[in-house]
């Protein structure tokens, strides 16, 4: 049965391949699509004890593990680009891009956690860069929250201390306070799946705890409650003069079953996975899942809790975190296959979350590899995506955060080449569909720190040189193909870029 299965998924991307080189007339964006890359503070910024900067837990997790990040590699200096945003901008510029979505680091503008002092250094170095982007009719599109937590708050819990709701609303209010003037367009929390399963339970990010079944889910709770304090604050006391939108971001993969006996294990996995986030937002009745809310408490109670160990929202919380999002921010990289089976239980500890789950996850063998072991090529499964959140959840605005692939191939980056190609190409399948997406972000800018795999995955448009002083950019092919996409507001499955002229700053930006 399985090889059956691999065999009728190499059809279906054989077909959707000779459907997609067979259109010989570029497609149209629609009029008004926002086009931009993304990168995050720490990934980026380097600087990472300078000019009264205090220690998150990605400084803590990379300082005090030796080699906890793959080649022992840290964020110390990472693409340098609190020396470097000059240089980060003319990028933008030679791109042409419409936006740039990067986010505040909280321990660089409150060094204490708390807003009783305001670093002054980091404060400039936003100011610069935001103010150098507008120069240039660059959006800035600022993330409150890239995973990089105050290393004190974590000592207090991080994210499972309820406290936390007023600590990052007190945080956000001092941001909007300080960058709302100039930006429109706010994100309270980047994926916040990877912040609770994998920094809580999974220890595949910072602060790198292995407490499933339990810490993320409270984890879950807390973050969702602050995301929506935030999402209100903003909405009653910023919004009236400052006239932005606000969001949260969502990362979501695509869960295909293997078999008709599975699908109602791959729909029950997309609850955990990120219908956990967008459920309590974008449906109609809030709230966790309800199949969420009745395997866990099932399961609490066969093996001897008095309660279920996912905590319940009050009425109130369940009021206060509906509706809590002017747009679904999505970052979507790759697609997996999911069966149930009794050989579930001996993939997984008990308690823990894919236990609570059943079910087993894994992505064919058949599918088109990147430079990134966990990331295939599986185009169809983002149009399957969009599709399904457009069905669910009333066809929110879609801003598409982050999308993208990483390579080994140096400058001659073919595989992201095919790889952005085919994913625009199944948005706009989606959008001719009816599915409202308004916004298309590459991640990522330049190569950066990749959390545990340091610099060895590769995700950039621009290659970042880490043996020089300079971190010096390089524009790699998938660049000049973006820069044509964005110029042209097309896409054409058929163009090859030409990297013998110049990348070129046009007067545009």
């Amino acid at each position: 049965m399985l090889r059956l299965i691999t065999i009728l998924l190499a059809i279906l991307a054989l077909a959707y391949t000779e459907k997609t080189v067979s259109r010989h007339e570029p497609r149209s964006f629609p009029d008004g699509f926002l086009f931009g890359t993304a990168t995050a503070s720490y990934q980026v910024e380097g600087a990472w004890d300078e000019d009264g900067k205090s220690e998150n837990i990605w400084d803590r997790l990379s300082h005090t593990e030796p080699c906890a990040i793959k080649n022992c590699d840290t964020g110390d200096i990472a693409d340098n680009s609190y020396y470097n945003y000059r240089r980060d901008v003319e990028m933008m510029r030679e791109l042409g891009l419409d936006f740039y979505r990067f986010s505040l680091s909280w321990s660089r503008v409150l060094p204490t956690s708390f807003p009783d002092q305001i670093n002054e250094a980091g404060v400039n170095y936003y100011n610069n860069l935001i103010n150098e982007m507008l120069k240039y009719n660059i959006q800035p599109m600022i993330s409150l929250y890239h995973w990089d937590l105050p290393q004190k708050l974590q000592e207090l819990g991080g994210w499972t201390n309820p406290h936390i709701k007023d600590w990052f609303t007190d945080y956000s209010r001092v941001m909007f306070e300080l960058f709302g003037d100039r930006v429109k367009h706010w994100f309270t929390i980047n994926e916040p799946r990877e912040v609770c399963y994998q920094g809580y339970a999974a220890r595949t990010l910072a602060p790198a705890y292995n407490i499933s079944g339990m810490a993320e889910y409270l984890c879950a709770k807390n973050l969702l409650v602050a995301h929506a304090k935030v999402y209100h604050m903003y909405d009653k006391e910023f919004r009236p003069h400052q006239g932005g939108s606000i969001g949260i971001v969502l990362s979501a993969k695509w869960y295909e079953p293997e078999t008709d006996n599975d699908i109602d294990a791959a729909e029950e996995v997309l609850q955990f996975e990120w219908g956990q986030y967008a459920h309590p937002i974008f449906s109609e009745a809030g709230d966790f899942p309800p199949i969420m809310k009745e395997k866990i408490a099932a399961k609490s109670a066969s093996q001897g809790f008095f309660r279920s160990r996912l905590p319940e929202f009050t009425a109130e919380e369940i009021e206060l975190v509906k509706g809590s999002a002017d747009f679904f921010g999505l970052n979507h990289y790759t697609t997996q296959l999911v069966y149930r089976n009794e050989s579930v239980y001996e993939y997984h500890s008990s308690p823990s979350y894919y236990d609570d789950m059943e079910a087993v996850l894994y992505q064919s063998s058949e599918w088109t590899a990147t430079g990134a072991t966990w990331l295939k090529m599986v185009p169809w499964g983002f149009y399957k995506l969009l599709t399904k959140i457009r069905e669910d959840y009333s066809n929110p605005p879609v801003l598409i955060t982050e999308n993208g692939c990483a390579s080994r191939e140096g400058l001659d980056d073919v595989t992201r080449l095919t790889y952005y190609k085919s994913y625009l190409d199944v948005m706009l399948d989606a959008i001719e569909d009816g599915s409202d997406i308004r916004v298309y972000t590459a991640w990522s800018l330049m190569d950066n720190f990749e959390w545990l795999q340091g610099y060895y995955d590769r995700f950039g448009l621009y290659e970042v040189d880490y043996n020089s002083p300079e971190r010096t950019r390089t524009p790699r092919k998938s660049a000049y193909l973006y820069k044509e996409i964005l110029r042209t507001r097309t896409l054409d499955m058929h163009y090859e870029p030409d990297m013998s002229v110049p990348m070129t700053i046009d007067d545009g930006h």
